[in-house]
């Protein structure tokens, strides 16, 4: 079999989808098989753990008390899930109000030294598990299913970071919370049975939708505004998605957006990037949640 060559650009990988006739997924799970020498079954198994790994963070929030190193969250995620479980109508509909849940979960795991899966960064770990779970759970799609879109978030996020950056102390928390929705944005689109183009334009989607998000982490510490944040990450992967499936494109392709979301980011002045000297982090309410370590 003729396993796909590397590729460096949302372009290149369109070409060989197209010239392959495979979709995103597969054509990076063989690029990790190429560019690691590994063979498909070890590529699929670390997957599978990661995989494994994001569902016991989304989870865990719901059925234990986690005690945050800040002490700034913690118990959120159970309140979104207990609110509809007592009769309340969630205003956003049952997926995204369960992706919101799980998201949050994951940051609470993160904050209390848990283990969750970086994905792209633990800023935004919540996106992808979040969003992915809930649909899975609503959908009746398999653990199958959601390893193999994990392949197509990876690319994503792959492009992202060798193109511009997914570190919020270089590009804000767009370049964080931005690339962790856009890469559930193309995964649950190729899901949903989108094409490869579209997975692009979805992601595409998602970034703009975020452009010039601030990264200000209240004390410095990956806990507030994060865990709100990724909640709102998970709307944005589904609404992209939403969109993408529904055949309208973005203005701006996908490797266009990514260097225009890297050029925003390192413009942005260095207190607006993960160093809690600018926005929510000196507010004087923030700042008096904080604890002084000194």
């Amino acid at each position: 079999m003729n396993m796909v060559k590397d590729f460096i650009s949302g372009e290149e990988l369109i070409l060989i989808c197209r010239e392959r006739d495979i979709d995103i997924s597969r054509a990076m799970a063989e690029r990790e098989c190429l560019v690691f020498e590994m063979t498909q079954q070890e590529v699929w198994s670390k997957m599978e753990r990661a995989w494994h790994i994001m569902k016991d963070s989304a989870t865990a929030a719901l059925k234990t008390d986690l005690k945050s190193m800040g002490g700034l969250i913690g118990g959120e995620a159970r309140k979104i899930k207990e609110r509809g479980e007592q009769g309340g109508n969630h205003v956003c509909g049952r997926v995204i109000a369960k992706a919101i849940s799980y998201a949050m979960g994951v940051l609470e795991v993160n904050a209390s030294m848990g283990l969750i899966v970086a994905a792209p960064t633990a800023g935004s770990s919540g996106v992808i598990p979040g969003t992915f779970l809930s649909v899975m759970e609503e959908m009746n799609f398999s653990d199958e299913d959601m390893i193999r879109a994990l392949f197509n978030a990876g690319a994503i996020g792959y492009l992202i970071a060798l193109n511009a950056t997914v570190s919020g102390a270089e590009g804000g928390c767009q370049s964080e919370v931005g690339s962790a929705s856009a890469m559930a944005a193309s995964a649950i689109t190729e899901l949903m049975g989108g094409s490869p183009r579209q997975c692009l334009s979805a992601a595409s989607s998602a970034l703009s939708n975020i452009l010039g998000l601030v990264c200000d982490p209240v004390g410095g510490l990956v806990e507030a505004p994060c865990q709100q944040r990724n909640a709102m990450g998970v709307a944005n992967a589904l609404i992209s998605a939403e969109i993408a499936l529904s055949g309208i494109n973005n203005i701006v392709p996908f490797d266009e957006m990514v260097n225009v979301m890297y050029q925003v980011g390192t413009s942005l002045p260095s207190e607006l990037r993960e160093t809690a000297k600018g926005g929510m982090a000196i507010a004087p309410s923030a700042c008096s949640r904080c604890i002084d370590y000194n």
